[in-house]
């Protein structure tokens, strides 16, 4: 369960905010607006840019999932030097990457796995928690930041965008 929570889910939400990318940039375009205002553009001042929260939302699936099938040096390093959309679709391809070389194998023990956090030293999530609790809530919070940044200045995306395809069945 949890490589469907983390890779399967992570994967999709990558894809839609590669297409979120597509959509701030074309209506940049369309509008004669530079580009950089958006990559450069927050929520608050307190806040992390569109470029950073792009990088986050890479980081957090990547390392995730390294930390929960125990290859945490396994993960792309990333020097977080990205500065057009360009450049941050290709990171968003590169983990997508990173994370097709996982399966349902990998996440063996994974629920009990303790996994560590650099800064909070001293303490340990159990794999299960650490899904739940911290991975997926932080990975959504960026990827929905991210969108957020797009929506209040004016891209035209939607929840649509945001979920991407859902896998309906007929009844």
């Amino acid at each position: 369960m949890l490589y469907d929570l983390t890779v399967v889910q992570f994967s999709t939400m990558l894809t839609n905010l590669s297409a979120i990318l597509d959509k701030g940039a074309e209506f940049a375009e369309s509008k004669k607006i530079d580009v950089d205002a958006l990559l450069t553009s927050r929520l608050a001042l307190d806040q992390f840019n569109l470029i950073r929260q792009v990088q986050i939302s890479c980081d957090s699936a990547k390392l995730g999932v390294a930390r929960l099938t125990g290859k945490a040096d396994s993960a792309p390093k990333h020097e977080d030097t990205e500065t057009t959309m360009a450049e941050l679709k290709a990171r968003i391809k590169s983990v997508q990457d990173y994370l097709a070389g996982f399966s349902e194998e990998d996440f063996a023990g994974a629920e009990e796995r303790k996994v560590v956090l650099p800064w909070f030293e001293g303490k340990y999530l159990l794999g299960k928690d650490f899904a739940q609790r911290f991975a997926l809530p932080n990975f959504y919070f960026h990827v929905s930041t991210a969108y957020a940044i797009l929506r209040h200045h004016g891209v035209e995306v939607g929840k649509m965008d945001y979920l991407g395809a859902i896998p309906f069945q007929d009844l």
